[in-house]
């Protein structure tokens, strides 16, 4: 059954509305996911006419949606359900008329999506209510991050939740709907063969990496004042750390598996003081080469200020004071212009007890995200001839192969319709959002007290030599 909505995306001709939002939306519309009469309207400053808008938005459709799967007669149907209203999101003028646009409700439920800087959302909020559009069946969308640091997401908490119920507000993390994060939780909680070695007793360390080969693009001027930590280790890692850490939750319900997050993000061991110069590593991209281009330095990028002091790189040794992870360190590690775009989980297990053949044990679990989605076991078997020649072999599982009748369904597409139906299991509710703020903080601040500059990697590597020698001083290497 689908739901007569209106959804209104705030900064609609920008990237992420463009790019993911309205080809989500599109493949919702598609499916008949989306009720014939919505209304999806783009809101933004700039002065455009209606049929500019979509042919705007074509452009960049036709770019993300595969070919297959665009229809011309779908696509017409979809444009018809499309507006366009410029506004001023800082003027709360701006958002009577557009309460006179909308008109009465009517028993739609409307679906207000933040596609802006942070800085926006509380305004945005106010100015809602002010207009009484924000009423009871309402929904809002926050975009990460959820400010810049504990006291800036607090107070956007506080303003969201003067308006907002908390089971209305839907605070978005692509990453959490991606198939193969999804799948952690399957991996986990519905397999008897791994819960009995997911604990300290035989994980050796965890690693969980995401590597950009892309720079800051034309995202120059919000990147600078947020960098690698903000924009990506405090949500996407951080989440993905919770999903790999957490306890099973007594029911798959949205307040229970949340509950095992939390926990997870208050028993993360704090990194304060002098800690940050032994446990952590920033770095910033030189130039260098991807894909054999030349490719000019972070202080050359558009919006970028020429002394920047930003981290593109960020490594972490983060330990979790519990009873199943006690002893076990998680590295946490996310970079621009890297060799290779990758976003990768490894669970390295450790060690037989008694080494009864010659050579090393690479005994692990690789749960790869992007570029391919993908689970391996690697283990160790005898290579055919004579002797005990021991070789890693993987036992390998391409979701996209034994899946390939079935479209793979982006992120955005599943949580948009997760948000249309209320189900909150895959959004961060306020307190997990604070609590990874808590975590991260004193990190920021010890950078800033102890001037830990970011160290310069070339373009086109794997990061700093620093990040290196976090797993070295302990024999371990990163994967890949």
């Amino acid at each position: 059954m689908t739901i007569p909505c209106d959804i209104l995306v705030f900064g609609g001709t920008g990237d992420l509305a463009l790019h993911k939002l309205l080809p989500a939306l599109y493949h919702l519309f598609r499916d008949n996911r989306l009720d014939p009469a919505v209304r999806v309207i783009a809101l933004a400053r700039r002065p455009l006419p209606r049929s500019d808008y979509l042919k705007l938005a074509e452009r960049h459709c036709r770019a993300q949606i595969a070919l297959r799967d665009f229809d011309e007669d779908v696509w017409r149907r979809f444009c018809a359900r499309v507006d366009y209203f410029a506004m001023d999101a800082t003027q709360s003028t701006d958002f009577v008329r557009l309460a006179r646009y909308l008109g009465e409700p009517g028993g739609l439920m409307r679906v207000f999506y933040l596609a802006t800087l942070p800085s926006l959302f509380a305004p945005i909020a106010s100015h809602l209510h002010t207009a009484g559009l924000a009423d009871s069946e309402a929904r809002i969308v926050l975009e990460k991050p959820i400010g810049q640091s504990l006291s800036s997401a607090t107070a956007i908490n506080e303003a969201i939740g003067a308006v907002f119920e908390e089971q209305q507000v839907f605070r978005i993390d692509h990453y959490l709907g991606k198939e193969t994060v999804q799948n952690l939780m399957a991996l986990r909680f519905a397999n008897a063969l791994l819960e009995p070695v997911w604990r300290n007793g035989q994980v050796d360390h965890v690693q969980i990496s995401v590597g950009e080969t892309l720079g800051v693009e034309n995202r120059g001027g919000y990147y600078d004042r947020a960098g690698a930590m903000r924009d990506m280790l405090q949500n996407h890692l951080l989440q993905l750390l919770c999903l790999v850490a957490m306890e099973p939750p007594a029911q798959f319900e949205a307040e229970a598996v949340r509950d095992e997050k939390v926990r997870i993000l208050r028993a993360l061991q704090p990194i304060t003081g002098q800690d940050v110069q032994e446990k952590t590593v920033r770095g910033q991209y030189g130039a260098g080469h991807i894909g054999g281009q030349e490719v000019g330095a972070y202080y050359f990028e558009k919006d970028v200020d020429n002394d920047s002091d930003t981290e593109t790189f960020v490594a972490i040794e983060a330990h979790i004071d519990n009873w199943r992870w006690a002893g076990v360190p998680f590295y946490l590690r996310t970079g621009k212009r890297m060799a290779r775009r990758s976003s990768q989980i490894v669970i390295q297990f450790k060690p037989v007890p008694h080494a009864l053949f010659e050579g090393g044990q690479v005994n692990q679990l690789l749960i790869q995200l992007q570029p391919e989605e993908r689970i391996s076991l690697r283990m160790m078997t005898k290579t055919p001839g004579k002797g005990m020649r021991l070789e890693p072999v993987d036992l390998d599982l391409n979701l996209a192969q034994v899946f390939s009748q079935t479209r793979r369904w982006e992120a955005y597409e599943r949580l948009l319709l997760d948000v249309l139906e209320g189900d909150s299991t895959l959004f961060m509710r306020r307190d997990e959002v604070e609590a990874a703020w808590a975590w991260i903080d004193p990190i920021l601040k010890g950078w800033e007290a102890h001037f830990q500059a970011p160290r310069t990697y070339p373009a086109g590597s794997n990061g700093p030599e620093q990040a290196n020698s976090l797993l070295a001083r302990h024999g371990r290497n990163w994967h890949g």
